[in-house]
């Protein structure tokens, strides 16, 4: 038996917000001594086998860390680190272009990284909605519990000394709730956040494209400009020496062809000549 083994067997486990869970029988360990799993007892749930991982061993209590903060402080941490790789790597490129072929291989090795922690992140932002569901019926379930016992109170069918437990414990349970749910609703943003500067970092700059749509714009807007503007009438009056220079100034009508009539043979006028004759 190693000597963590002796340090938490017997020992009370809480959560992390105080709430007792139960007290460490028993230890499961890997063939070099090393713990796997700790044995703790929960009373009616029975023997529940929680990864070591999962225990943070005080000097007088066992404190028990739930899965989807492991996994979520996990996730935040490699996603945080591979997005400030990869913004470094960008940097040293745009200093040196000479270098662009040589980063190309370590580029598409950190995208391949964060495409991977997409799919762990879809599977823990569905722990996390589950966590809040289960939460969400601890309050009701504790809300339940505490509008009835008032109703025993109020009936005479508990005491003072009673009524006043269950409100103490129910606003234990509820405040528990409420910080574990907090704290997953900002692990939710933080997640939130990173996704929005991976878009940032990974989306191809957009400057050549705007900058043509501006100048395009431009020259639109100098077309209409130059249409725009009008040759102004004259403010001063021209004064003709003569008639024929008035009729050289007006301008010239063009005077439209005579239309040549064809005389064609028409049958009615034949009879009209035939019978005056």
């Amino acid at each position: 038996m190693t000597h963590d083994d002796i340090d938490i067997i017997g020992k009370n486990v809480k959560d992390m917000y105080g709430t007792f869970m139960g007290k460490v029988i028993g230890t499961i360990t890997d063939i070099d001594g090393s713990i796997q799993s700790v044995g703790v007892d929960c009373g009616s749930q029975g023997l529940q086998q929680i990864a070591y991982e999962q225990l943070v061993v005080q000097a007088s209590v066992v404190i028990f860390i739930p899965k989807w903060r492991l996994d979520s402080q996990r996730l935040l941490r490699e996603k945080q680190l591979t997005l400030r790789r990869l913004k470094a790597l960008i940097d040293i490129v745009s200093e040196n272009d000479d270098m662009k072929e040589d980063a190309e291989i370590i580029h598409e090795k950190y995208k391949s990284k964060l495409a991977s922690l997409d799919e762990a992140e879809k599977q823990i932002k569905a722990k996390l909605d589950f966590r809040l569901a289960e939460l969400e019926e601890q309050v009701k379930s504790a809300k339940m519990l505490l509008f009835d016992a008032k109703v025993q109170y109020k009936s005479n069918e508990i005491s003072d000394t009673t009524f006043e437990t269950v409100k103490t414990c129910s606003a234990d349970l509820i405040e528990h709730v409420n910080h574990e749910t907090a704290e997953i609703s900002n692990v939710k943003r933080r997640i939130a956040d990173l996704d929005a500067e991976v878009i940032t970092v990974t989306t191809p700059p957009q400057k050549a494209i705007q900058e043509s749509a501006v100048s395009y714009l431009g020259n639109s807007e100098q077309e209409q400009l130059v249409q725009s503007i009008l040759p102004e009438a004259p403010t001063e009056p021209v004064h003709y020496s003569s008639t024929k220079d008035v009729e050289d100034s007006l301008p010239t009508i063009p005077i439209p062809p005579k239309q040549v009539k064809t005389e064609t043979y028409n049958e009615d006028d034949w009879l009209g000549r035939m019978e005056a004759s």
